[in-house]
């Protein structure tokens, strides 16, 4: 746990150093401005060993990048997690994606879906927990002037470079420190990211279907399909 948060730290730290040009005109780092519950959802349940650990692309909008916790639906992170704490506001805030915290109404759909199935087939997250993990690898959110969401793979190149370096190097630390069998990728991205950065030198690598709203695929029942993923990387549920 403690180890977790040493990662989450300096990964906060090599990343807040990095410059992002147009068309990305604000980032948001939540590891910064939502340290405390990012931290808390860490210290609480980023017990070692774990099953499984999934990995997501980066904060959404609506979700960590209000609580700072992984596709941190508000609802499920402060209702079914029992995680509430202060949000700060980011350096440069976007005035059409204020930061609101625990205020937030709007939901993630992404992190609703997650951590719906995670209640649904789970009920506690003590039980979830005890075997599984999520984090995301890379932290920041990217935004257009327009308020758009720019994912962390349609940066330019020489703009990747840096921000991959670091993203791998904290997510090979996390992985160590979490001691999982088997790494799973949220989405082809994050499943490409998570073989580069830990190749053949760490646990078994495998990918579910990612649960955004902008995959017909998952609108059409992203739980059965994740499951069914799941079961066929070797999980038990």
């Amino acid at each position: 746990m403690a180890d977790l948060v040493k990662v989450s730290r300096a990964l906060s730290g090599a990343v807040s150093k990095l410059e992002f040009g147009e068309p990305v005109t604000h980032v948001y780092n939540p590891l910064e401005y939502a340290k405390r519950p990012h931290e808390l959802y860490l210290s609480r349940f980023g017990a070692s060993p774990k099953e499984a650990v999934f990995v997501g692309m980066n904060p959404g909008p609506f979700g960590m990048g209000q609580t700072g916790v992984p596709f941190g639906d508000v609802g499920f992170v402060r209702d079914w997690m029992g995680i509430e704490a202060p949000v700060a506001r980011p350096r440069d805030e976007h005035p059409k994606r204020p930061v609101l915290g625990f205020d937030c109404e709007r939901s993630e759909v992404s992190g609703s879906r997650l951590w719906g199935w995670a209640k649904e087939r789970f009920g506690t997250p003590e039980s979830f927990f005890s075997r599984f993990f999520v984090i995301n690898y890379c932290p920041l959110l990217f935004m257009e002037s327009t308020g758009r969401n720019r994912t962390p793979d349609k940066l330019p190149a020489d703009e990747r470079v840096a921000l991959l370096s670091a993203c791998d190097k904290a997510l090979r630390a996390a992985v160590e420190a979490l001691d999982p069998k088997l790494v799973v990728g949220v989405g082809a991205w994050a499943t490409k990211r998570a073989l580069a950065a830990i190749g053949g030198d760490g646990p078994a690598i495998g990918s579910v279907l990612h649960p955004s709203p902008a995959s017909p695929k998952a609108n059409r029942g992203w739980a059965p399909q994740a499951e069914s993923d799941l079961r066929g990387l070797g999980i038990q549920l």
